[in-house]
């Protein structure tokens, strides 16, 4: 069988040159819908040009056919993840869950500390469970809801969020990523973690600082008798108190129990439902169609909640837009535009293209700190092109591994490395599979919380800085070289 040619400089620039003029246009022409359908077509047509020169390279259609279906099945399980948050959302909405954390949060929090809060917060949850996902979720539409209360910004509070949950992600020994980049790198888990505590907890710190400054000089518009009226409406629709938190309650902990992700989800979206039969009784008799009798009308809203979500009248429209939304239908553009996104990145890694970029890096780093900010370069520029950051982890990985071990370095500043280029970037582009779900949850465009996410933009600069300057970048032993 005739081998494939390797691709040139030309072949794998030309899907990249496709594929950036395309999503230019659709976020001109579309504006904040462009995730909506735009993206995906862009995406497509990319995944058309590449698979052109792979087969002007010697691909048959039917090798790259394969690899657009595995690429789409290494997704399933955050698809599966996705479509069951939105029916996490919607249950714990029609609960009560989500409206007493509003609730709780508009009593307690300070708006002059909430940013710098709504991150330390964020960041301490996903420590705790090991998932920026699941944070972002439950905490971070609940930090979402008491902005709205205290009438701060919301995109600097998604800013925060995100800026929380992969802090606490990043350095949680349960999260995937964190296994993953020293399995990859050929590094120990703990000794991945000690080491990423130079550059994570500073970045970390600023940003902090950071939010806390824009907290002290916000124009904060609320009052006291505002937040006295969100108040109101939520005890006047919702039966609020901390029995209501049971649901996150038992979520948190089959997290921290090492539960896999796709069945937690799951038992926290059925616990939701529980408790709104139990304790939202008022609610859902306003709520179901009584004609067919009233325990047909509660099992289809319940039924209802989980693949549509759910939708409230409180007289207030911005509370009603507040209060509803969920359910599985509403992550299907989302789904969408995930298995969109990893087919193209199947066909770029299937064809070589990708592997051109990181030879021609490795030609021009000739430094330590050169390589290692090569390296972040490639990370962010796989989550870019692959749209996946298991993917921005696991091939800039592969391919810079000898090369670090061949100047002396040891496996743990790749490892790092490969965290604070890919892990953190993802969530900051739009048709990746994290910034796609972080705008399905928070409802807000990655291109505009990106601006905010002060941890997720410190991070791999302060990386960078630490290549050039030495810091922290261990050497192997003279026995560890052999």
């Amino acid at each position: 069988m005739k081998q494939p040619k390797t691709a040139s400089s030309w072949d794998a620039f030309i899907p990249i040159i496709v594929l950036v003029s395309l999503l230019g246009a659709a976020v001109y022409l579309y504006g904040d819908s462009s995730s909506s359908g735009p993206n995906q077509i862009a995406l497509l047509f990319a995944t058309f040009t590449a698979a052109l020169i792979g087969l002007k390279n010697g691909f048959t259609w039917k090798t790259l056919e394969e690899a657009m279906i595995k690429g789409i099945t290494i997704s399933l399980g955050a698809i599966l993840i996705l479509l069951m948050v939105g029916a996490l959302i919607g249950t714990w909405l029609l609960s009560g869950t989500v409206p007493t954390l509003i609730y709780y949060g508009l009593q307690i929090i300070n708006p002059s500390w909430f940013y710098a809060a709504s991150c330390l917060i964020c960041g301490i949850v996903a420590m705790s469970i090991g998932s920026s996902w699941t944070t972002a979720a439950t905490i971070g539409v609940a930090l979402l809801g008491v902005a709205n209360g205290l009438g701060l910004d919301p995109v600097v509070t998604a800013g925060a969020v995100i800026s929380g949950a992969y802090f606490g992600d990043k350095l949680s020994p349960l999260s995937e990523t964190t296994n993953l980049a020293p399995a990859v790198a050929g590094s120990d888990l703990f000794d991945h973690i000690q080491h990423m505590l130079w550059t994570t907890v500073p970045s970390f710190v600023i940003a902090l600082i950071i939010f806390i400054v824009m907290g002290f000089n916000a124009d904060v518009a609320s009052d006291a008798s505002k937040i006295d009226a969100i108040s109101t409406i939520l005890q006047d629709n919702f039966n609020i108190n901390i029995f209501m938190l049971v649901p996150l309650a038992i979520l948190l902990g089959l997290a921290i129990k090492k539960m896999p992700a796709f069945p937690a989800i799951s038992i926290g979206a059925v616990v939701g439902a529980v408790w709104a039969l139990l304790f939202q009784g008022d609610l859902i008799a306003s709520q179901i169609d009584a004609s067919q009798g009233e325990l047909v009308g509660q099992f289809k809203l319940i039924w209802a909640t989980f693949f549509d979500g759910f939708s409230v009248q409180t007289g207030d429209a911005k509370m009603d837009d507040l209060l509803s939304g969920g359910g599985m239908s509403s992550m299907l553009t989302t789904t969408w535009l995930i298995m969109t996104a990893l087919m193209f990145g199947a066909i770029m890694e299937k064809t070589g293209l990708l592997e051109v970029f990181v030879r021609s890096i490795l030609r021009i780093a000739k430094s330590t700190g050169s390589l290692i900010a090569s390296t972040i370069a490639t990370c962010f520029g796989t989550n870019l092109v692959a749209a996946d950051q298991y993917i921005a982890i696991v091939v800039p990985g592969r391919m810079f591994k000898e090369e670090y071990k061949k100047r002396g370095l040891q496996s743990v500043n790749l490892s790092r490395t490969l965290e604070d280029g890919g892990t953190i970037t993802s969530p900051l582009i739009p048709w990746n599979t994290c910034g796609a779900y972080m705008q399905s949850v928070l409802l807000i465009n990655p291109l505009d919380y990106a601006v905010y996410a002060f941890f997720n933009l410190i991070n791999p600069l302060l990386a960078i800085v630490y290549g050039y300057l030495g810091v922290k970048v261990l050497k192997l032993k003279p026995r560890e070289q052999d």
